[in-house]
């Protein structure tokens, strides 16, 4: 069952042609009470977010700034295998046909929408065919929110989803890319690792191949959490710094992220923390199997994922043709909460290494497994 969204309202936020965040959370009366509607479930973070996608897309960002002009967007839902239902979103040149897809896998508690549209239309205008969804539990998706009762079985719905989109006969013929951040990285990782012919590169943003040390408790707290995981898999025990701060250069920028409501930044659930961590342990003992293209871009300054792990990523991955920048100074929000000069460096990055790489993969053939 597919649900297309009626794109036809307008709220009162999308008549303010301009608002950068001057009104904040705490003084209009609109922000306060949509912060007290209970996002534990998708119907509530879907009421949210139709409320404040306007007002998110007139926030003074430099990713906002890219115009909409020649882009035709689709937001739509539909059940999965698993009888899940499943928010995405597409971005397609208007003029043309895409020169290849460009398949989206966000962070650890984020969605596809809010920050990634401004990434999104900047890939669409350079002639690609983006393509993002929510994982299930997380944005606009059905799901406890916050909660990975199985990596795995996350990492399968996104296969799913993206091999329905490469199989249509409109873009079966178009090399493929993933675009995987943070928990993301991990995500487009095990992806790969389940079909290893299947993509014709990946570009890997502050990949979480490994939490930082400060992030993970200490060995015996550890293994309790592992415990109660297994009898309190939803609870909120697992203590958590800041992401925003941890993640977020630009002070200014920072001060926006409190408009990403539906974002989960609660305490990380039991089984949630216990999967990350299973997770990342898997693929640190699989770099050597990565093979195929990637562009790896990591902040030397990030304290949420360690740049280091992408070093030894980029050195084991078995893959000939690999290329990893380091950012001196950048924090892990590479393309949301660095200055601007940094964002368009990054996103100048990437689109150079998918231009070269769509023009490789034009006339070879990529075959899914």
């Amino acid at each position: 069952m597919i649900r297309f969204v009626d794109k036809g309202r307008r709220s009162l936020w999308q008549r303010r042609k301009s608002m950068a965040p001057t009104a904040t959370l705490d003084n209009n009366e609109e922000l306060r009470r949509l912060r007290e509607v209970n996002i534990d479930e998708a119907p509530g973070r879907r009421r949210v977010r139709d409320s404040l996608k306007d007002i998110q897309l007139n926030l003074d960002h430099i990713l906002f700034k890219t115009p909409e002009n020649g882009i035709k967007t689709k937001e739509s839902f539909e059940v999965n295998s698993r009888g899940v239902e499943i928010f995405s979103k597409s971005w397609l040149p208007e003029a043309s046909k895409p020169r290849a897809l460009v398949c989206f896998c966000h962070g650890y508690g984020d969605t596809c929408t809010f920050f990634f549209e401004g990434i999104a239309r900047r890939l669409a205008l350079s002639g690609y065919g983006v393509f993002a969804m929510d994982y299930p539990g997380f944005g606009l998706s059905e799901g406890l929110h916050g909660y990975i009762p199985s990596f795995d079985l996350l990492v399968q719905d996104v296969i799913e989803h993206y091999s329905n989109i490469k199989a249509n006969p409109e873009f079966s013929s178009l090399p493929s890319f993933l675009f995987g951040q943070s928990m993301g990285g991990a995500v487009s990782l095990k992806i790969h690792l389940k079909q290893p012919n299947a993509w014709a590169g990946a570009v890997l943003l502050a990949p979480m191949c490994k939490i930082a040390d400060d992030l993970v408790p200490p060995p015996v707290l550890k293994q309790i959490l592992i415990g109660l995981a297994n009898v309190l898999p939803k609870h909120k025990l697992v203590p958590q710094k800041d992401l925003a701060e941890a993640g977020f250069r630009d002070i200014r920028k920072r001060d926006m992220t409190p408009y990403n409501m539906i974002c989960y930044s609660g305490k990380p659930r039991l089984r949630t923390a216990v999967e990350m961590l299973r997770t990342t342990q898997d693929i640190e003992k699989q770099l050597q199997e990565v093979s195929l293209p990637i562009l790896i871009l990591h902040g030397e300054a990030d304290t949420v994922t360690d740049p280091s792990v992408s070093r030894e990523l980029y050195e084991k991955a078995k893959s000939p043709d690999k290329k990893i920048v380091l950012y001196e100074n950048a924090y892990h929000s590479l393309l949301e909460g660095e200055p601007d000069d940094m964002i368009l460096r990054v996103l100048s990055d990437i689109i150079s290494w998918l231009n070269d790489h769509s023009l490789q993969a034009e006339g070879s053939s990529v075959t899914t497994m």
